[in-house]
């Protein structure tokens, strides 16, 4: 476990500094690139995106353009789900997608590991690690990997929305938790309890207390009516 990236990603002060550590670690796992975004829902008009990255500068272009995002599988896997993805060429065939992934191999990004962290006050942290060979055999090796990976996250999270978008809630915002937030939008979706417990990987019980949370926090009398003030208050989107 690489305890130093967790602790020095933390006391990053600047945009540079937490480039510098975001980078290092990435390197340190075995990976060449990296992205870090940090993304805020809003209730009016689009959502906001902030990235940190070391992209090469000849596919900046075509790696910034959310329109390409709404079609790749892996954000689109980050996007709906809290588990790590493990990608490679059959991701993206898989999908049709085999010209994507042919073109952004061109510039290193064969195999990876992507993942996201859903956060209160509709805020959201993606990040995702690639390189130009596959990720390793070992399957010890790779839980290992995955498992600094989600650790460096969660503290690479905190720096981020401390640099990259200072916190603006308002006190009186009702504080969800991740879960809480989470079945309120596949609630939303129109999926069931079960549904959305098959998802999450939790219980159907599990499921009806993260909602009946949410609902009393929010102070509503039905999971309906928690959904509808969730998203005007832009706690979810």
């Amino acid at each position: 476990m690489l305890q130093g990236g967790f602790s020095s990603v933390l006391k990053s002060q600047d945009l540079a500094a937490f480039r510098e550590e975001v980078v290092a670690f990435t390197r340190q796992l075995g990976f060449q690139t990296v992205s870090a975004t940090v993304v805020i829902d809003h209730m009016l008009g689009e959502a906001e995106f902030i990235t940190v990255d070391n992209t090469p500068q000849a596919w900046k272009d075509t790696f910034a353009n959310r329109t390409n995002w709404r079609r790749d599988p892996v954000m689109q896997h980050c996007k709906r789900q809290s588990v790590p993805i493990i990608w490679n060429q059959l991701t993206y065939e898989r999908e049709g997608l085999g010209d994507m992934w042919e073109e952004q191999a061109l510039f290193g990004y064969r195999t990876g590991i992507a993942l996201a962290l859903h956060l209160p006050e509709g805020r959201h942290f993606f990040m995702g690690i690639d390189r130009d060979r596959p990720v390793p055999s070992d399957a010890g090796e790779l839980t290992r990997i995955v498992a600094d990976l989600q650790l460096f996250a969660v503290f690479a999270q905190d720096a981020a929305l401390r640099i990259l978008a200072p916190a603006s809630r308002d006190p009186d915002t009702p504080s969800l938790t991740p879960r809480e937030l989470e079945t309120l939008r596949w609630t939303m979706e129109g999926k069931t309890a079960w549904e959305v417990g098959r998802v999450l990987g939790i219980t159907e019980r599990t499921v009806a207390l993260h909602v009946n949370n949410a609902t009393h926090k929010l102070g509503c009398v039905n999971k309906h009516q928690a959904v509808l003030k969730a998203l005007k208050m832009g706690l979810i989107r």
